[in-house]
């Protein structure tokens, strides 16, 4: 039987999709931009059809109406990564929060939370018979291959990446065809605080280098500052619109790779549409499940690998936290320790911790004696290496603990560098 006609054979109207969902089943859903909006909004339209239906994903940029009060009958959220519009559902305690490292994901649907359905969103068939996963591959890869059901929305808006990103029409169990715009992101507001974070952070970053950036005004600063160098890499989780930027420009050009050259590796992509655009059949641009971007020592493969990551405190000991505030879940570890520890493990590697020195408009120094109670330890202080403010560089790496503590008051706002010396006598007052 040819792909076209079990495709055609397959689809179905989303009511008629969704209708495969039972009570009590456990669903995944695409990641972030690459969200199937019309599958869970027609999910949420049918919602008196379900009871204790639970959802599982990482990082929400859809409606999420499925936490909305009035809703806990019918859908219990699992998150893997706590969002804007999911945290007060996780604080209340009607949504949950499971930690687990981004590549390891699908050990979590095969050991722990195994699937009846995955509802994924992908490009149009290739002549072939193989649809693109686009700009959320990451975990999205292992659930359609995991789950008992597989229930797909074709949209002629997904980008076609390639790399390892790909699935067969066959693998699809049912097939609803409705095209809408991807979800974007825009760029962010970059502040003079947040140059200086940049600039500081691209002094570490040499010509060759291979970058994993995270998201947000810092890893989009530190690209404003890398316009001097050449010959630079890509290996990341995830890459926005300031990449495109440099490499259209050719500073980015992965020539200098001894890993995957030639070929910018990402899991999942978030940004506007411009960002959609380059990775459309850009061989540039390889996508491949987290399960392989993410594994430390696959990433760790790369030489020279500059890793780029932001928190919400850091205390004296340099433990770093970047996931909570105090007990109050507001995101998870993402890809950051996996590759602080891939950067560890790469020959020449650096791993970089950025930040503001202070949050709340000034009001709290962010580089704190102790991490606030209940603070989630996401960064531990035997990985961490250089903490970045716009006061300057901390490379804590094998340092004392006296040296550390020392070293990050250093780059702590002056304003709260008083209060911190204090605590460091009361600390570490023992003769030196």
């Amino acid at each position: 039987m040819g792909w076209k006609t079990i495709y055609n054979d397959r689809l179905v109207t989303a009511d008629q999709a969704v209708q495969q969902i039972k009570s009590g089943n456990r669903i995944s859903v695409s990641h972030a931009a690459g969200e199937p909006s019309f599958l869970i909004e027609t999910l949420v339209a049918n919602r008196q059809a379900y009871r204790d239906v639970e959802i599982v994903h990482m990082l929400p940029m859809g409606k999420c109406e499925y936490v909305k009060p009035g809703m806990e009958l019918h859908f219990r959220h699992n998150s893997i990564f706590v969002g804007a519009k999911t945290r007060q559902a996780v604080a209340e305690g009607s949504a949950d929060f499971t930690p687990c490292y981004f590549h390891q994901i699908p050990y979590l649907w095969s050991r722990t939370l195994p699937l009846d359905a995955a509802l994924i969103h992908v490009s149009p068939p290739d002549e072939h018979g193989y649809c693109s996963l686009g700009v959320s591959v990451d975990y999205t890869k292992h659930a359609a291959e995991q789950a008992k059901i597989v229930i797909t929305q074709v949209n002629s808006h997904m980008p076609r990446t390639l790399g390892n990103s790909f699935i067969h029409v066959s693998q699809m169990d049912f097939i609803v065809e409705h095209d809408e715009p991807l979800i974007t992101l825009p760029p962010p507001k970059i502040t003079d605080v947040e140059k200086a974070i940049g600039e500081n952070c691209a002094s570490l970053v040499r010509d060759g280098d291979c970058l994993q950036l995270g998201i947000g005004a810092i890893p989009d600063a530190v690209l404003l500052f890398l316009k001097g160098k050449k010959d630079l890499g890509i290996h990341t989780e995830m890459f926005s619109d300031g990449v495109v930027e440099l490499a259209e420009a050719g500073i980015i050009n992965n020539s200098k790779k001894n890993f995957h050259k030639d070929q910018m590796l990402a899991t999942f992509l978030m940004g506007t549409q411009r960002l959609y655009d380059f990775v459309n059949n850009n061989p540039m641009v390889s996508m491949h499940p987290a399960s392989y971007t993410n594994d430390p020592f696959i990433a760790g493969r790369n030489d020279n690998l500059v890793s780029i990551n932001s928190c919400v405190q850091v205390d004296l000991l340099g433990q770093v936290c970047s996931e909570s505030v105090g007990t109050t879940q507001i995101s998870a570890v993402g890809g950051q320790v996996d590759f602080v520890r891939a950067a560890a493990i790469s020959n020449g590697g650096r791993s970089i911790i950025a930040m503001p020195s202070t949050a709340m408009g000034g009001k709290v120094s962010k580089i704190v004696n102790i991490l606030d109670e209940g603070a989630a330890v996401t960064t531990n202080r035997y990985d961490v290496e250089y903490i970045v403010t716009e006061h300057g560089v901390a490379n804590l790496k094998y340092r004392s603990v006296r040296d550390r503590a020392r070293m990050l008051i250093d780059i702590a706002h002056p304003d709260f560098r008083d209060e911190l010396n204090e605590a460091f006598e009361k600390r570490f007052r023992k003769t030196q």
